[in-house]
């Protein structure tokens, strides 16, 4: 069964993020292992230097680094990523799986986005869109599309 983990930083606090989440992970349950870990996110002021900035990204990187599976496959989402539709996502998942590659880890940063060193650690970057998105919204996004990309793999009616 393929093992997929979301890396992430910061805690939800948030209810309707949460029970999104927990649906998505209950609906996922049936297609593979699916886990999201969180490690601390760093206080960040409302302008932080490029130093200040810099050095937050690290501190988190870090702790993202010590949380990713080993052997996984790592996902960065990052804005100069690549763009998939659902279905390449799915394909990329599929074709990962077949050449043995089933554990999956897809990060995601916090308020300040990922550092170089997850950017240069990961076999793939991955972008929702140009647009940045709250990292607690990017927890459900990439949730649902992780389940609708086993839904259109296993020919179900979700994804139309």
């Amino acid at each position: 069964m393929p093992d997929i983990t979301i890396a992430c930083v910061g805690r939800i606090k948030e209810k309707f993020y949460t029970d999104a989440i927990s649906e998505y992970q209950k609906r996922l349950s049936r297609y593979c292992k699916f886990r999201i870990t969180e490690v601390k996110d760093e206080a960040t002021p409302d302008a932080p230097s490029p130093k200040e900035a810099a050095l937050i990204l690290e501190k988190e990187g870090g702790r993202l680094l010590e949380k990713i599976p080993e052997g996984a496959y790592v996902i960065a989402l990052c804005i100069e990523g690549a763009q998939l539709s659902s279905e390449a996502l799915a394909k990329k998942i599929d074709t990962l799986a077949l050449s043995g590659k089933s554990r999956l880890c897809f990060v995601i940063g916090g308020s300040l986005g990922l550092s170089e060193t997850i950017k240069k650690r990961a076999d793939f970057q991955l972008s929702f869109s140009p647009m940045t998105f709250p990292h607690q919204l990017m927890r459900v996004i990439l949730s649902e599309q992780i389940y609708r990309a086993y839904t259109i793999l296993s020919g179900q009616k979700y994804h139309k």
